[in-house]
């Protein structure tokens, strides 16, 4: 099972795009409503930030659960190990819970990357390695090449994206999924069925939406600057959706809304 799926960790708070000390008020208030997964990248610029409030806040390193990404600019065999050291400094630790590839290469030839994370795992710079960004056929590919357990591959995953392709690969791999953008950025509130749903478990659509994720057997990264958000994006385990209400949200998935693509990432792989 995936580190992300388990009580403690299977909420976490994403940091991007946030910075100084708004970053820093947001995990404070992240910490108080009892978050303990933090997730960052190199490519968000914020390690620095990150790493300073959760030293700042004095939890203990076993209780957090923290979460970085090797951007693709330092995936050659010379460039790899040292930026995930230089993320380790700037994050203040002696290692990463998890150490992520953010993107496929963009020549999408996996394994001289997957073959540099698998390294910098047992140099015990990460507990655990994963993926984001994976296409299906590359989950099945990354399983052939590397012999230690992948524990995440972080997508997009949201009501208004239909992701069976994925989610039946994860299940096929033992790769599980981590949502990114789970409440599409706001665009879920456009959906009248979801805020009629959340009125039923006085409930957001934001909360409703979240739990949906989590009822489909994946983690969960959400990411608010304003405190009140924070908590109730946190407070999603009190209630279960009926498999009626499941089956409601699923139609949505009909949208076909995706907010990450080609002409926001060039280097992205053409996504299941």
């Amino acid at each position: 099972m995936s580190i992300y799926f388990t009580e403690k960790f299977e909420r976490s708070f994403g940091t991007f795009p946030l910075k100084g000390d708004e970053l820093k008020k947001s995990i404070f208030a992240a910490l108080e409503v009892g978050y303990r997964a933090f997730d960052t990248a190199q490519m968000y610029q914020n390690e620095t930030e990150t790493g300073e409030a959760l030293q700042e806040a004095k939890i203990a390193r076993e209780d957090l659960c923290v979460t970085t990404k090797v951007m693709h600019q330092n995936y050659a065999a010379k460039d790899f190990i040292s930026s995930v050291q230089l993320s380790l400094r700037d994050l203040k630790l002696d290692y990463v819970d998890v150490l992520l590839l953010h993107w496929p290469p963009p020549d999408f030839n996996i394994v001289p990357c997957l073959e540099q994370l698998a390294e910098a795992q047992q140099k015990g710079y990460a507990r655990h390695i994963g993926v984001s960004n994976f296409t299906a056929d590359m989950l099945r590919q990354s399983v052939e090449v590397l012999d230690t357990p992948i524990v995440t591959n972080q997508v997009e995953f949201h009501p208004l994206l239909n992701q069976d392709i994925l989610l039946s690969a994860a299940a096929e791999t033992g790769i599980p999924l981590a949502a990114y953008c789970s409440v599409a950025r706001g665009e879920i509130n456009k959906h009248d069925v979801l805020n009629e749903i959340g009125n039923a478990y006085a409930k957001s659509a934001a909360q409703i939406t979240q739990r949906w994720i989590l009822q489909k057997g994946v983690s969960v990264n959400t990411m608010s600057r304003n405190p009140a958000n924070i908590a109730a994006n946190y407070n999603i385990m009190d209630f279960t959706l009926s498999s009626t209400d499941m089956a409601r949200i699923e139609l949505l998935t009909k949208t076909n809304y995706r907010i990450v693509n080609k002409a926001l990432v060039p280097w992205a792989p053409d996504f299941d």
